[in-house]
C-alpha cells in the first residue's frame, strides 16, 4: 500500500545521509527512493550507513532535476522547517498520513520531497509542490537531521496504513491469563501467608489487601506467574514454621 509514496532527496551533500534515509525507509516498508543531483552517489558511505537497506539504494533512481523526479506524481509534498515569507498550503506529518496514507489514495503517486541538508528547498522548488510538509517540533530548535525527518514522515504513513506488526517479547502470551477463581485463591493464600509471618496487622488487613489486589489486577498475571508467586508463599510459610 505504501509503494505509491516516493521519497525524493534534492541535492544531498553527504552520501551517508542517503544511506541513513534508505535505512529509515526500509524500517517502515517503503522502498521508492529518488535522488535529484546528489553530490556523491553511489558511494561506500551510503552503503555503510544503509546498514542492510542496500536493496533500497540499488533501486534508487537518479534525476537531474526535481521536475523530472516528480513528473509521474499526482501529489507533491515538500518538507521544510524554515518559515517562508510566501504562504503555502501546509500539512503536518500526521495529518498527511491520515489524509493520504490509507487505501483511498493508493491509486495516486505521492512524492515526499526533502531538500538540502544546509538550506532545504528553494522557493522555486516549493512552487512545484502542492503542500508544505511540516514536522512539529521544538520551535527554538526545529532543524531535523535529514534521515530523522524522513523517518518521522515514513513512520506516520506506516501507522496510518495499518501495517504495524505486533512484536512478540519472550514468552509473552504463551500462558493463559489467571482466572478470577485462581486470583481469589491467590489472594486468600497471600492473606494467610502475611498473617503467618507476622507481617499483617489485623486492623490494617483490609486496606493492605485492597491495595495489593489493585497491584496484581493491574499486572494481569498469567497462570505461570501465579504459580511462581504461590510457590514463594508456600516456601515462606514452610520456612516460618520451622
Amino acid at each position: 500500500m505504501l509503494s505509491n509514496f516516493k521519497v525524493v532527496l534534492v541535492e544531498t551533500s553527504h552520501p551517508g545521509n542517503i544511506g541513513a534515509v534508505a535505512r529509515a525507509m526500509k524500517n517502515m516498508e517503503m522502498f521508492e527512493l529518488r535522488l535529484v543531483a546528489p553530490k556523491y552517489f553511489p558511494h561506500a558511505d551510503a552503503t555503510a550507513r544503509a546498514s542492510g537497506a542496500d536493496d533500497v539504494l540499488r533501486r534508487a533512481e537518479v534525476y537531474t532535476g526535481l521536475s523530472e523526479a516528480i513528473a509521474d506524481c499526482q501529489l507533491v509534498l515538500g518538507a521544510s522547517a524554515r518559515d517562508r515569507t510566501i504562504s503555502w498550503p501546509t500539512v503536518v506529518a500526521r495529518e498527511m498520513a491520515e489524509r493520504w496514507g490509507g487505501a483511498a489514495a493508493a491509486d495516486q503517486n505521492v512524492a515526499l520531497v526533502f531538500g538540502r541538508e544546509n538550506s532545504g528547498l528553494t522557493n522555486q522548488e516549493l512552487d512545484l509542490c502542492h503542500y508544505l510538509l511540516r514536522i512539529p517540533c521544538n520551535p527554538d530548535y526545529s532543524s531535523l537531521n535529514l534521515a530523522a525527518a524522513v523517518q518521522v514522515a515514513c513512520y506516520e504513513l506506516y501507522v496510518a496504513s495499518g501495517r504495524q506488526h505486533r512484536s512478540g517479547v519472550g514468552d509473552q502470551g504463551e500462558e493463559p491469563l489467571a482466572s478470577a477463581e485462581q486470583m481469589e485463591g491467590f489472594y486468600e493464600h497471600l492473606l494467610q501467608t502475611m498473617a503467618d509471618i507476622g507481617f499483617l496487622h489485623p486492623e490494617r488487613s483490609r486496606s493492605i489487601m485492597r491495595r495489593l489486589r489493585r497491584l496484581f489486577n493491574r499486572a494481569q498475571l498469567d497462570t505461570k506467574e501465579l504459580d511462581i508467586l504461590r510457590g514463594i508463599l508456600r516456601f515462606s510459610q514452610n520456612h516460618n514454621a520451622k
